[in-house]
């Protein structure tokens, strides 16, 4: 949608300096620096219309061409109006939104129609340092706080999230595109985090030994870090922060949390609900970006933990870096999820699980279950497979009877088109291709259908890599150590699963997998909060693991004290009679 943006009047042997007022906000500002005129009486107008920033070189082109004998420089910055009809992402900095003052924005578009829905700032310096002061004043009241307190404010946290559960939906397929039922799952998931920590009376106990010596005796206490963040990916955009902060929190740390630049919608509402809850003013601060923002956070002195859930390359940067500067770091990485089906599985469940593992939230999860070893005569199954999956409805998150949605991005449907390609190029066989889908009313949207690629091979590349997206490979096994040997060599340990009806089976193929978290019958084994998500060898980096014991344990720090009270410097006292009360 083509506007006027502006009026430029301009005067000989004269600095004006212009602004693109009431601008859309993928407009450029266009200062004129420098003028230098000779002769020229007068003045002149021109008008100039622009639709967006690309249209910049066209914009400059224009006002070269209007007088030959000026000599200008002209600066260019994205400019992001009050005035604009898009609204504007806030950073959450002690407590409060607060619109940041950056010049650099970043278009967060809808998946399912690639229009522009708001835009994210990538936060100045300044203000990232800002969030750290923050969260480093209050950590110091927050730490002291009781630990009844800390947990009176997840009850009150946990009703809010629970309240309002179909708003909070509702944000995540606005931005991420997955459906409505889903966005639900994601935020029950996280929702069963903040659950867990309404416990922490009993987490957070330490342990005592009395007597070790005459009249002395040893006791640990579990205390808070100081300042953790947390940085998270675009596919659990409730979920994994909820991972994160309420648990940090609840030990008596305070947090800043960057959001995916994708999809934060979700995270500033939680971070609003924590402060109806009562989580004070600093406790969590929201800031934005990208690579500028994971260096800050890498490298502040005053940050003690990192989380993050996401890519490799991203996630074993942030490990090697911030681990380099000191931090505790907890990295969820890549992962090439398998599933065994035994010839003696049951056909009828074992089929309609593999559907929904493999193509549910158009396969844009960590622990979805991309890649599929029919053992033995089960391989005969997979035709049925591929027409289940073939009745899977692909439609925009928000159309109730949807049962997938876009993906997140055009680059991330790019990827994924070249990568089932390349599968093809190599000798798979592609049982059911999604490549073409066309969704009525959404064709600008991201959108694949669920596809198969069966005959696949370890070595394509469409193995090697996690696609994220609504594939699955298949692959073929005569006997389960067959199965067993195929999946210990893949790199990735963060989920597989067997379906089987055979108790021994079971057995022995949990027992001799490599793999951190695994499943008998059930396709995507996510533990719930009160055990800790457990991926391993390349799918994990760190120490502790995300929530449960592990996660309290990243989050907290052991203090040893030993203490000498000898029995001859008793002294008489009166007792207290009044009952002791909560300060």
């Amino acid at each position: 949608m083509e506007r006027l943006l502006a009026l430029w009047s301009l005067e000989p042997v004269a600095l004006v300096k212009s602004s693109l007022l009431e601008a859309h906000p993928r407009a450029v500002t266009v200062s004129c620096a420098s003028l230098q005129d000779s002769g020229f009486l007068g003045h002149w107008i021109a008008k100039i219309t622009i639709q967006a920033l690309r249209m910049a070189p066209i914009l400059l082109r224009s006002l070269s061409g209007m007088k030959k004998n000026a000599l200008w420089t002209f600066q260019l910055r994205t400019f992001a109006s009050t005035g604009s009809n898009i609204p504007t992402t806030k950073n959450f900095i002690d407590g409060r939104m607060v619109e940041s003052k950056t010049n650099d924005w970043i278009e967060l578009k809808d998946p399912a129609t690639n229009e522009v829905i708001t835009l994210v700032p990538k936060s100045t310096r300044q203000e990232m340092e800002d969030a750290v002061a923050s969260a480093k004043r209050a950590f110091k009241d927050w730490s002291r706080t009781s630990v009844l307190t800390r947990q009176q404010v997840m009850f009150r946290y946990q009703h809010l999230i629970r309240q309002n559960m179909k708003e909070l939906a509702q944000l995540v397929t606005k931005e991420q595109g997955k459906t409505l039922v889903d966005a639900e799952g994601d935020v029950l998931r996280g929702l069963q985090v903040v659950d867990h920590c309404c416990s922490i009376t009993s987490l957070q106990l330490g342990e005592t030994l009395p007597s070790v010596s005459k009249d002395m005796d040893t006791l640990t206490f579990r205390v808070p870090l100081g300042v953790c963040a947390g940085i998270t990916p675009f596919n659990f955009p409730a979920m994994i922060p909820l991972w994160m902060f309420p648990l940090a929190l609840v030990c008596g740390n305070t947090y800043v949390i960057k959001p995916s630049e994708k999809d934060p919608g979700a995270c500033m509402r939680l971070v609003e609900l924590g402060k109806e809850a009562g989580i004070p003013d600093g406790c969590v601060n929201v800031i934005h970006g990208a690579h500028d923002a994971v260096n800050f956070i890498c490298d502040h002195p005053d940050i003690q933990a990192i989380s993050f859930v996401g890519s490799d390359k991203v996630g074993r940067y942030i490990y090697e870096r911030g681990s380099k500067n000191g931090k505790r770091v907890q990295a969820n990485l890549g992962a090439k999820n398998h599933g065994v089906i035994m010839p003696d599985a049951n056909k009828e469940n074992t089929l309609t699980q593999l559907v929904g593992a493999a193509f549910g939230a158009a396969g844009q999860r960590c622990m979805a279950l991309t890649t599929a070893v029919f053992v033995g005569e089960a391989k005969k199954w997979i035709p049925e497979l591929a027409e289940r999956a073939k009745k899977l409805k692909v439609n925009a998150g928000h159309v109730p009877d949807a049962d997938l949605g876009p993906v997140i991005s055009p680059e991330a449907k790019d990827r994924i088109l070249q990568l089932i390609q390349s599968g093809v190029k190599e000798g798979a066989t592609l049982v059911l291709d999604g490549r073409d889908v066309k969704v009525k009313g959404y064709e600008k949207g991201n959108f694949i259908g669920p596809t198969i690629l069966s005959d696949v091979r370890p070595d394509m590349e469409c193995y090697k890599e996690e696609i994220f997206g609504p594939v699955l490979c298949v692959l073929t096994a005569e006997t389960l150590d067959e199965a067993i040997d195929l999946i210990n060599k893949n790199p990735y340990g963060n989920g597989t699963a067997i379906f089987t009806t055979n108790g021994a089976t079971a057995r022995k193929f949990t027992h001799e997998i490599d793999v951190g978290q695994i499943g008998v019958n059930v396709p995507i084994p996510v533990p719930l909060p009160m055990f800790s998500f457990t991926g391993s060898r390349a799918s994990f980096a760190g120490d502790s693991n995300f929530y449960g014991k592990s996660g309290l344990s990243f989050y907290t720090q052991t203090k040893t004290i030993t203490q000498l009270w000898r029995e001859s410097d008793t002294t008489d006292t009166r007792s207290a009679t009044a009952m002791p009360i909560m300060q």
